[in-house]
């Protein structure tokens, strides 16, 4: 049996996708017992907040195993399942492979293997805190948005009030991998998780990033108290696709 893979605050990708691949078989068994259920219920806002519309063209990004997809896909809209971690596609394909329009595409954030203005929606959920470089995460879901595009970011966040966050960072801290070890999964990838929330930054900050990546009508609510956040932005209408743009001279 191979070692646990253990990812850190360096968020070097071929570590990262280790971590994954090795959890992929239990992650959504472990995920719905470490949030109680709420993750359904973050699924279900995400997919309300995404809208999608039949024939549109959606890209998941950090599709894990294609639940977020599968919901998106139900829509009758084409959905595309991007992840760098094999293991999860692999797991994704398993699951929801038969739906006529949902594909599978291995993946890197930060340089995505799509042209300028594809998608009319980007949508990604828990996955950009994973990322070693977010901020060319977020050009590069600029940069395969059509004009006038829609984009959805739910992640885990800060909880606004004092005492709620005390007690979710203690159970982050003291519960979590202790649930992933009575779930059967590496727990050391739960490790990894509190401290990648630990280090995130909070709604306000990360609507800015969003903000200076090009987006406009930027926004966010809080679900469950502010363990996660919902993120939505619009690409303008008039916007220049970002290769294009860096065609220009200066």
């Amino acid at each position: 049996m191979s070692q646990p893979n253990r990812a850190d605050l360096g968020k070097d990708p071929q570590r990262v996708s280790g971590m994954f691949d090795q959890v992929a078989a239990g992650y959504d068994r472990t995920n719905t017992v470490m949030t109680f259920g709420n993750d359904a219920f973050w699924r279900a806002a995400t997919t309300r907040a995404v809208a999608p519309q039949r024939y549109e063209r959606i890209l998941d990004l950090a599709a894990g195993t294609a639940s977020s997809s599968a919901s998106l896909a139900a829509s009758g809209a084409d959905v595309v399942a991007a992840d760098f971690s094999p293991g999860m596609l692999a797991e994704g394909r398993r699951r929801h492979g038969h739906l006529p329009n949902l594909s599978f595409v291995e993946a890197d954030a930060m340089n995505l293997p799509f042209g300028d203005d594809e998608f009319d929606a980007v949508t990604m959920s828990y996955g950009l805190r994973n990322v070693q470089q977010p901020k060319k995460a977020l050009a590069e879901l600029f940069r395969v948005t059509k004009p006038g595009g829609r984009l959805v970011i739910n992640e885990f966040s800060t909880p606004p009030g004092k005492a709620f966050r005390g007690l979710y960072r203690f159970y982050n801290a003291q519960v979590l991998p202790r649930v992933a070890r009575l779930a059967g999964t590496n727990a050391d990838a739960y490790d990894y998780l509190n401290e990648s929330i630990r280090d995130w930054p909070d709604q306000k900050l990360l609507s800015a990033w969003i903000r200076e990546a090009g987006w406009t009508d930027v926004a966010y609510r809080n679900l469950s108290f502010g363990i996660v956040a919902l993120h939505r932005a619009t690409k303008p209408a008039t916007a220049a696709s970002a290769s294009a743009a860096a065609t220009k001279p200066e």
